[in-house]
């Protein structure tokens, strides 16, 4: 992102957000607060897996009483809390140890 848009973005009022409504719902993404139906509401703009530029926005206005908690976070760590949980590729095991003849049981050897 480059420092004019980050600039303009602030000029425009928005902040990059961590936001948990009602305790049940968590989003991260842009937001700033406006006026809709006569009343004020949080706006938030969440970055569609991850990637804004590819995927869009998905926005949604929620009322000031049901926010539970909003945490200012970089655009960074917001992004990154919305792309999808890729699992590993492939998992693998180490190699099993080479098996030189001696299986090392004690009870086994021959007395002296």
């Amino acid at each position: 992102m480059s420092e004019a848009t980050t600039t303009e973005q602030q000029d425009a009022g928005w902040e990059w957000a961590i936001v948990e409504v009602f305790g049940h719902r968590r989003h991260a993404g842009r937001t700033r607060e406006e006026e809709r139906f006569g009343a004020k509401l949080l706006r938030i703009d969440i970055p569609v897996k991850g990637d804004p530029a590819a995927n869009g926005w998905e926005t949604i206005f929620y009322g000031g009483a049901s926010i539970f908690s909003f945490a200012l976070c970089t655009e960074e760590a917001a992004v990154r809390a919305n792309k999808p949980y890729e699992p590993p590729a492939r998992y693998s095991l180490p190699r099993p140890e080479e098996d030189d003849g001696d299986q090392g049981d004690d009870h086994e050897q021959e007395p002296f």
